[in-house]
C-alpha cells in the first residue's frame, strides 16, 4: 500500500468522526458565528486542542472574507489550506554516522517504533544497529531482539539493570568498528528505583557526544496518538532534558481523534517525521502533510 492507502485506512476513525462532522457543517453554507462555534466544537472533540483551534478558526475566517467566499466547496477549500499550512511537511534527513535517540513513557509503542524505524532504514540500504538501552524494564531487550530480528539488523544488549549508558558505549564502538551507518538507542520509559530518569537520559547523550562526536545527533520522541492532549505534557518533560528533534506519532489507526497532529506540531514547534498506522513491521511510514489532510476531508 502506499502512503495515501495507508494513511486513509489509518485515519478511517478520524475521518468517520472529524471529517464527516466538518463536511456536514460545511453543508449548511452560512459561515456566521454558529458556524465557527460548531467548527470549534468538532476540532476540539478530535483532540486539535483549545489553541490550535482557536489558530485555525481565525486564520479560515482570514481567508474566507478575503476571499469572498459563499461557497461550500470554497470554504472547504480555504480550511484545507490552513490545516497544510500549520502541518508543512518536515522529512528526517540523515547523513552516516548517525545516532538516532528515541525516547518515550513506556507504553507508547517506544521498542515497537524502533524496529519499525530499524526496517524503515534498512530498506533505505543504510546499515543499522540498535542499541537496547532500556535495561530497566523486564524483557525489554528481548522484545527489541525479537524486532532487531525481523528487520535484520544487528542488536547490542547487556544483561537486565545493566548500565544503559554503558549499552550505548558498546553500540558506538561496534558501529565505528563495523561502519555502521545508523545507531538506533532504545531507552527507559521509566526508572523502577529511586535514580532520576532524566539524569539517566542525560548521561546516554553525554557519551554520545564524547564517544561519537562526528555522528549526526537526532532525538525523537515517542508519542500515542490514543493519548490526546496528554501526551503534549510529555514532549514539555523530556524537551527540558534533552533537545527533542522530532515525533513519531504512534497508533493513529486506533483513535477518532487524529486531530491531535495537528496539536502537536502547533503547540510543540516540532515536527511530526513518522506516523504509526498498523501493527505491521511497515506501518511506521514518513508523515506526508497533504495525504493526512486529503485521507480526513
Amino acid at each position: 500500500m502506499n502512503f495515501f492507502a495507508k494513511i486513509a485506512e489509518g485515519l478511517k476513525k478520524t475521518r468517520q468522526a472529524l471529517g464527516f462532522n466538518l463536511k456536514k457543517l460545511f453543508k449548511i453554507g452560512i459561515f456566521n458565528d454558529n458556524f465557527y462555534e460548531e467548527m470549534s466544537d468538532i476540532l476540539i472533540s478530535a483532540d486539535v486542542g483549545t489553541d490550535t483551534t482557536e489558530e485555525i478558526i481565525e486564520q479560515l475566517k482570514e481567508k474566507i472574507k478575503e476571499g469572498r467566499v459563499t461557497s461550500a466547496d470554497k470554504a472547504a477549500d480555504c480550511l484545507k489550506q490552513v490545516l497544510t499550512e500549520i502541518l508543512e511537511d518536515e522529512t528526517l534527513n540523515v547523513t552516516p554516522p548517525a545516532i538516532i535517540t528515541v525516547v518515550g513513557v513506556n507504553g507508547v509503542g517506544k521498542t515497537t517504533s524502533i524496529g519499525k524505524l530499524a526496517y524503515y532504514f534498512s530498506k533505505q540500504k543504510y546499515s543499522v544497529v540498535v542499541a537496547a538501552g532500556d535495561t530497566f524494564r523486564a524483557a525489554a531487550a528481548d522484545q527489541l531482539d525479537i524486532w532487531a530480528d525481523r528487520a535484520e539488523v544487528r542488536i547490542i544488549k547487556q544483561h537486565e539493570g545493566s548500565d544503559p549508558a554503558a549499552v550505548v558505549f558498546d553500540a558506538i564502538n561496534s558501529a565505528k568498528s563495523k561502519k555502521t551507518d545508523i545507531i538506533i538507542v532504545d531507552t527507559a520509559g521509566r526508572l523502577h528505583n529511586k535514580k532520576n530518569l532524566m539524569e539517566e537520559l542525560k548521561k546516554i547523550y553525554r557519551v554520545v557526544d564524547r564517544e561519537y562526536p562526528s555522528a549526526q545527533k537526532i532525538n525523537l520522541l515517542v508519542l500515542d496518538a490514543t493519548t490526546g492532549q496528554n501526551a503534549l505534557s510529555q514532549c514539555a518533560i523530556f524537551d527540558d532534558a534533552i533537545d527533542i528533534d522530532g515525533i513519531i506519532l504512534t497508533k493513529l489507526d486506533g483513535t477518532a481523534k487524529g486531530g491531535v497532529v495537528l496539536a502537536v506540531v502547533s503547540q510543540l514547534g516540532l515536527p511530526v517525521y513518522f506516523v504509526g498506522v498498523g501493527e505491521g513491521i511497515d506501518d511506521l511510514i514518513p508523515f506526508d502533510a497533504n495525504s493526512f489532510i486529503d485521507s480526513i476531508l
